[in-house]
């Protein structure tokens, strides 16, 4: 359910109200720094080094970190109806480094994060479409998003990070960021195919689970992980706070192979494959399927580097994921795109993204769509298999912790997955990133 913009006081507005009120004295901190306007561009957070408390603490084993992001939508053409939303995320860290702070040869890392979502619903109250136009709306309050112990174990190339996370911290997605080019959150942040027909978990969603990953060489790597299935938890803002599962129907068990292009033109590839253990129903029958499939292939290649203007790459996306046939209505996902960074000499860290995708809708979930229209004698439209999305922005990083980035999407049948027959809708956005 959406959150006015006004923010009336519903379950969890007081933690919200809380979350907000640090950001702000963060803030105030910073604008108490007689050194504020002088080096605002360059600092590497808006709040800066708090007079050099923050270095000290890293430097003691304490790492304290924020983000905020905002993101406005505007429909300028089709959907449901002309309007504006808007929707934020803040999220608030600390990082524990047991080494430093116990003096141990191997402490390994503590992590703590709390994270708040406050808005508006751009594609429930626009568009009426499956992928959402902003990436940071959903689950509108105050959580624990994380609180993971990791460390290596035995030998450096075993990593292992257990405790209370989102799986899709470490698998699923790029590290390298590049799919965070856009604001929809098709493209940002992980396939919605894996969440939408399993128990597959992303931020800020987590769950007790935990990972171990191998790197075999500089080139190669291999992760397994484990995590306790917990649907009923996902937006519930009463388990907020609860780091036991509400209702565990099983586990999901995923693999996945990494493989690093090392050198002048990096590349990452990823190929993963996932279990969940859990029963759901099978679509258009009353009958149970015993566990849920899927696998992915995730990709980030540099194709092309500028010999006249250093900085100056191009970089190629792709994204395919497939989920259950008889249990997943989220049938299939793919996109592809590229991102130019330094378009403008005066501009070297700005980038240019444009991408396309195309989400699947499952065939057995559309004959039940259609039997239920048929059996209600009422007409169903006639409508495209999936729904299709390309996006393009500009992202100007006008200082070191802040980016500024316009959005232009364009929907393709927005109603796919709905069973109604919307027009193609045209989205304008605005999304502001802030390291604080």
């Amino acid at each position: 359910m959406s959150i006015p913009s006004r923010f009336s006081a519903e379950p969890g507005s007081r933690r919200g109200l809380s979350v907000a009120f640090v950001a702000g004295s963060m803030l105030a901190l910073a604008a108490s720094s007689p050194s504020m306007a002088d080096d605002w561009q360059d600092r590497s957070t808006m709040t800066g080094d708090w007079e050099g408390n923050r270095s000290r603490l890293a430097a003691q084993g304490v790492k304290i970190t924020g983000d905020y992001s905002g993101e406005t939508v505007y429909n300028a053409h089709g959907g449901k109806q002309r309007g504006t939303r808007y929707s934020q995320n803040i999220k608030l860290g600390a990082q524990f480094d047991l080494g430093k702070l116990f003096d141990l040869e191997s402490g390994g890392r503590i992590q703590l994060t709390i994270n708040d979502r406050r808005g508006n619903d751009g594609s429930g109250d626009l568009v009426g479409n499956r992928l959402p136009v902003q990436e940071n709306y959903g689950g509108l309050y105050t959580r624990l998003t994380e609180l993971s112990y990791e460390n290596t174990l035995f030998t450096p190339a075993l990593n292992v990070k257990l405790g209370y996370l989102a799986m899709g911290n470490d698998l699923g997605g790029l590290t390298s960021g590049i799919l965070c080019n856009f604001m929809n959150a098709g493209f940002c942040g992980h396939p919605l195919a894996m969440s939408g027909g399993s128990g597959w978990s992303n931020y800020p969603n987590a769950h007790l689970g935990g990972t171990a990953k191998y790197r075999f060489t500089p080139n190669f790597a291999l992760q397994v992980a484990a995590y306790k299935v917990d649907a009923a938890s996902n937006g519930d803002s009463s388990r907020a706070w609860h780091v036991t599962p509400k209702d565990s129907t099983g586990n999901i068990l995923p693999i996945e192979a990494i493989y690093n292009v090392l050198g002048a033109m990096p590349g990452e590839y990823r190929v993963g494959y996932y279990y969940d253990t859990s029963d759901a129903p099978r679509i258009g029958t009353s009958k149970q399927v015993g566990g849920r499939e899927g696998s992915y292939f995730l990709m980030d290649q540099d194709i092309w580097n500028s010999t006249d203007v250093m900085g100056r790459n191009v970089h190629m996306f792709a994204q395919f994921s497939n989920a259950s046939a008889a249990a997943a209505p989220f049938r299939r996902w793919y996109s592809a795109g590229f991102a130019l960074k330094k378009p403008f000499v005066s501009r070297p860290n700005d980038t240019v993204a444009i991408g396309y995708g195309r989400a699947v809708f499952n065939s057995r979930s559309r004959d039940v769509q259609e039997n239920a229209a048929l059996a209600n004698r009422q007409d169903f439209p006639d409508l495209a298999s999936g729904e299709g999305l390309v996006e393009m922005t500009y992202g100007a990083q006008v200082a070191a912790w802040l980016t500024i980035r316009p959005s232009l999407q364009y929907i393709i049948e927005p109603g796919a997955f709905y069973g109604e027959d919307i027009d193609n809708t045209l989205i304008l956005g605005l999304q502001v990133k802030a390291t604080l």
